[in-house]
């Protein structure tokens, strides 16, 4: 029996052959952004390390929001909802907002957001086929996007934002 590497891109089982591709990479980057805020207490994910940063928390809360706002766009065709905007703008918006609004949780709650909405896409990404990703529609100042480069924009965000934690990681006090 041949054992399943989080190293090799392909297909995956309940996927279609390029969809399960994505999973891949999807499933790599959140497990090293879940490996990069392992152990942290809540003073830590709260931690500025100065007046313009945003937090490790919001961070964390920042990727699982840009993944929802993604599986309205690319799954339904639409953008957030009014109540779905009151629950993940500030996650969108980070900055003074999320600063403010984003504190005082454990990372089991952070955890728990990035594991509903992973649940929601694999879901959703299991009932899609390899030629839902080369839709096109309109995106960033009406140019042209697939699903396949939007989805590869919350993969990149991702990582973006988990190098964002190392470096902040590193920084807290008493590391």
């Amino acid at each position: 029996m041949q054992v399943a590497s989080p190293f090799v891109v392909g297909e995956q089982p309940g996927f279609a052959p390029e969809v399960g591709r994505l999973v891949v990479m999807l499933s790599y980057a959140r497990r090293t952004t879940l490996s990069a805020a392992q152990g942290l207490t809540t003073p830590q994910l709260d931690h500025l390390q100065d007046a313009e940063s945003n937090s490790i928390g919001a961070l964390l809360a920042h990727v699982a929001a840009v993944e929802v706002a993604y599986q309205c766009s690319t799954f339904e065709q639409r953008r957030l909802s009014p109540a779905e905007q009151a629950r993940w703008g500030a996650a969108l918006d980070l900055g003074a907002r999320g600063r403010s609004e984003i504190r005082g949780q454990p990372l089991a709650h952070y955890l728990a957001l990035l594991e509903e909405v992973r649940a929601h896409t694999l879901r959703e990404l299991a009932r899609r086929d390899d030629a839902w990703l080369e839709e096109t529609t309109p995106f960033w100042g009406g140019h042209p996007a697939n699903n396949h480069f939007k989805w590869f924009h919350v993969l990149e965000d991702e990582i973006n934002h988990r190098g964002q934690i190392r470096w902040l990681r590193r920084r807290l006090p008493g590391a």
